[in-house]
């Protein structure tokens, strides 16, 4: 398992390590990321629960099935404000406490790279020995992605707008276009610069920024459609586990741990993922650093 984490992978082996090293470490990585996310998943049932929502919702009897189908995704408009911004609150305090997790799982492949032992204590007191400069760092990125993003939709909605009081088929051909323009070239500059993360929690350069430009180098747009892929199966397994418990759980309280517990296993794969191909990235720019000093090497002597 070493010695693939250790070389240069293609995007299909990058695919199969990850969920490889889900499969044999699951245990490991689900209590990591159980300890972190579980309790605020649990609060949030807690408050759902409290503000009105059913913890049990049976399917309605009577009527056609496509009806009684239909009814157990009805939203409950039971919800209180104060529940709201309880949620609301639960969220912004995921943001801080989940990258946590994140990294010690991060810690825990970089460990089965280097064919070290090592246990959850160690991985997740290594996590937060990093964590001011993982905050850092996450909040850092988190504005430039803000600004990358607010930017654009502002100045498409200025076009569109212009473009439709005056030449409207125009405005909306021209408006879709910069849309897509925009998407893409938000998309490629987010995946060059995502990997900061992983040189902020193993101490290789803070914010990380840079590296992870370095790092991505080449393998830009490769990188987008494995993030893509990423996406794509994560999407399709959280759908088909809401559709599923949906039809006999409706909106109920039930069902959101039931997805929470979903979001948990689906929040392990892309963590693994995501260390898989960062180190697959670090193997290739340690190898060119190294053929750039023996190309070098060779100049000077001849």
């Amino acid at each position: 398992m070493n010695e693939r984490l250790n070389r240069p992978k293609r995007f299909g082996e990058i695919l199969d390590l990850t969920f490889t090293l889900c499969k044999n470490n699951f245990k490991s990585f689900f209590i990591i990321s159980l300890l972190f996310m579980g309790p605020v998943y649990l609060l949030e049932a807690l408050i759902k629960l409290l503000s009105g929502v059913n913890f049990f919702r049976e399917v309605s009897v009577g009527g056609a099935w496509y009806e009684n189908i239909a009814a157990t995704f009805e939203v409950d408009e039971t919800t209180s404000l104060g529940a709201d911004i309880g949620v609301i609150l639960l969220g912004i305090v995921s943001l801080f406490i989940f990258p946590v997790a994140t990294a010690a799982t991060l810690f825990v492949v970089d460990h089965i790279r280097k064919n070290e032992a090592y246990t959850i204590g160690s991985v997740v007191k290594k996590a937060f020995g990093r964590y001011g400069a993982i905050l850092g760092s996450t909040l850092l990125f988190t504005l430039i992605v803000t600004g990358l993003i607010l930017f654009p939709i502002m100045f498409i909605a200025l076009v569109f707008i212009i473009g439709i009081a005056t030449l409207p088929i125009v405005g909306i051909i021209l408006g879709v276009l910069l849309f897509l323009a925009f998407a893409i070239v938000i998309g490629y500059l987010i995946t060059r610069w995502s990997f900061y993360f992983g040189s902020a929690v193993l101490g290789e350069g803070t914010p990380g920024l840079s590296r992870s430009w370095r790092l991505s180098r080449k393998h830009g747009w490769k990188l987008v459609g494995l993030y893509i892929v990423f996406f794509l199966i994560l999407s399709i397994i959280s759908t088909a586990f809401e559709l599923t418990f949906g039809l006999f759980l409706g909106n109920s309280v039930l069902l959101s741990m039931i997805l929470s517990l979903v979001n948990i296993v689906t929040a392990i794969i892309f963590a693994v993922g995501f260390a898989v191909t960062y180190f697959d990235l670090k193997v290739r720019h340690d190898a060119d650093d190294l053929k750039e000093l023996i190309d070098e090497y060779t100049v000077v002597q001849s």
